[in-house]
Parts: C-alpha cells; structure tokens; sequence
C-alpha cells in the first residue's frame, strides 16, 4: 500500500472509508474500504466503463455486517492503465486476488455487477480458496443474451465523448428512458481511454465466447447467487434463468428495475444481497 487517505464517513458506516493505492506489478490498483476490519470481507467488482463509485450508494447498507472492499479495476476510475496495456479477464480477476492478498483478505464472497460478474467469476476459477461464494448482478450468462445497442459505436476521433454520446451510452444501463444518470458515472467513462474502453468490452466478449458462465460456475461448485433487474436493456432478464443450471444456485428478479440495480434501488438490492452473504461469509478471528 503506497498512499492511504481517510475519506468521509459514510452515514450508517461503522468506520470511515479509507482510500489506498496498491501497486502492483503491472499497474497501480486504487482500493476503497468502509466497515470493521474484524467483519467478513465482501468484495464489489464494478462493471466496463464504470468505477468504485458505481457503488456508493450501496455500501452504507452492507457495512452494519461486512468489512466492504472495492476495486477500480485498471484502466478505470482512479486507477493506472495496464502496464501491457491488456484488459483479458483472467489478468483482471489476477489483479483482483492480489489486491485481496495485499489486503490480507483469506475468503471474500465476490459481488460482481454486469461484467464485474464475469470477473468475479474468473476470480473463482483462479483462487477457489479465496472465494467462498458469489453474487452476479445483472451478468449476461451468454453472449445469446446480449442486447445489441441501438446507437452507434463511439470512433477513436470522438473521443473524449460528448455529454450526449455519454448519455446515450449510459442511458441503457437503467431501466427506462430519461433516468437521471449520475455524473460521476458519465465523468468515469470520460476519463478513461478509447483503447480501455473499447479493449475491456471485447475482453468481455471474448471470456463468453469461450464458454458461457452458467457453465465455469457449475464447475466451481460455489454458491451462486444472481440478482437481475426484470427491465435490462443491456442483458435478457429471462436469461437469469439460465442460472439454474448451477446446482442449488439462488436467482432472484427485481421488477421495476432495470441493468443498474445498485444505483436504482439500493435498498431491494441489499435486501437481496445480505440474506444471501449473511449464509455463506466467513468471519475473521
């Protein structure tokens, strides 16, 4: 850890969030914690084009029982590009576990929301002995239950983006049209580089294509919970279904609620997420 800086107390928090940098060997990896150390660790993975902050408003409601770890994956939010410039899954659950380790984290359940599942689920694959369980919110199980987006793709020549390309690009991350999108998550996406952008969303693509994650999660033997918005834009709600392919794998549909639980509705996706880590955290002596 080579910087460290106490941020606000988050209201309902046991402690005050702490800020840190670790670098790694391939890039400087900014963490967030709130919560008592002493509490078991939940780790919460953002999505493509996102950050930590994609998260805020959910954090306040896990701290009463859970020491809350979050992660800018690299290349976004206030973390570093790659030093190879690679945004492959397998390297970004790597990063993940090492944070952790750094952290002196021995079990966390993953929380992954969209393509921060398929991280989660990498991570999984990578340390089974880190990972007792996981939560995918939002995950696309496969690329069949992807919704190709109406608008066009956003050309290296138009980056940074304008407010309007961001909004257009944001706006299918909520459940309807003309949702007040926050702007720290439109200044995530413009503070990140084309090359970032577009290499973590093929990154993505390509983890699927190889096999699909009902599949690698059944495999695993973890427990498995999945949360889905009924009204995505982004993924098939009805794909959620293809879960249950995962033994005794818990999935649970938001009506109402679009890609972006977390932020729509903070308080349901809670409710969801604690009866679940409550079962299956391990606490730290």
């Amino acid at each position: 850890m080579t910087a460290s800086d106490r941020g606000p107390h988050a209201q309902g928090a046991p402690e005050a969030t702490e800020s840190s940098i670790l670098s790694l060997d391939d890039g400087d990896l900014h963490v967030c914690q709130d919560g008592p150390r002493g509490a078991p660790a939940l780790l919460l993975v953002h999505g493509s084009a996102s950050s930590t902050r994609s998260w805020d408003r959910l954090v306040p409601l896990l701290t009463g029982s859970h020491r809350v770890i979050r992660i800018d994956l690299l290349g976004h939010g206030r973390s570093a590009e790659p030093a190879d410039r690679g945004y492959a899954v397998p390297d970004q659950a790597r990063r993940a576990g090492a944070a952790l380790d750094r952290l002196g984290v021995e079990h966390a359940v993953v929380v992954g929301h969209s393509s921060g599942g398929v991280i989660a689920t990498a991570l999984a694959e990578q340390r089974p002995d880190l990972v007792t369980a996981l939560a995918l919110i939002n995950t696309g199980p496969s690329l069949d239950a992807f919704i190709a987006p109406q608008s066009p793709a956003i050309e290296p020549s138009q980056w940074p983006p304008t407010d309007e390309q961001l909004r257009r690009f944001a706006g299918t991350g909520f459940s309807r049209e003309g949702y007040e999108i926050p702007p720290e998550l439109l200044d995530d996406v413009r503070h990140m580089t084309h090359h970032a952008f577009t290499t973590t969303m093929r990154a993505t693509r390509h983890y699927l294509e190889q096999r699909t994650l009902p599949a690698r999660l059944a495999a695993l033997g973890k427990p498995l919970l999945v949360v889905f918005g009924e009204d995505d834009r982004r993924w098939r709600s009805s794909s959620a279904a293809d879960y249950r392919a995962v033994p005794g794998a818990e999935v649970e549909l938001l009506p109402g609620l679009g890609h972006s639980p977390l932020l729509e509705d903070p308080p349901r996706t809670a409710t969801a997420l604690l009866a679940f880590t409550t079962t299956h955290t391990a606490r730290v002596d």
